[in-house]
């Protein structure tokens, strides 16, 4: 187990993470660091507190957006069905079809004289 040392507003937090993944939560504590520095700027909280909690929020609400238009976006595309294309036929089934469609053939020509006849 890792642990790394993030700066969010001015204080330092020991964090602990699964050993390889240090790059990455050092980056997630940079972006929260910017974008409460973003949000203190101009919300007018009243404690640190509340400042954690409001970008928190506004944290939350950025996952939220991003989950409901992935969500869109894969409902608005779904997967196109694999196209089936075609190989052509064998001799064998070519020559069965055809010795089908004359069979067939046959049989309507017997079935009209019969008719005409009746």
């Amino acid at each position: 187990m890792a642990e790394v040392n993030l700066m969010i507003d001015g204080r330092t937090y020991g964090i602990a993470c699964d050993d390889g993944q240090e790059r990455r939560v050092q980056q997630l504590g940079q972006y929260i660091d910017r974008r409460l520095k973003e949000i203190s700027n101009g919300s007018g909280a009243t404690s640190k507190a509340q400042l954690m909690v409001l970008t928190s929020l506004l944290l939350a609400d950025e996952v939220f957006d991003l989950r409901e238009t992935v969500s869109k976006a894969a409902n608005a595309n779904p997967p196109e069905p694999q196209a089936v294309v075609y190989q052509g036929l064998t001799p064998e089934d070519e020559q069965a079809i055809t010795t089908s469609i004359s069979k067939l053939a046959a049989r309507v020509e017997k079935l009209t004289h019969r008719v005409q006849k009746a």
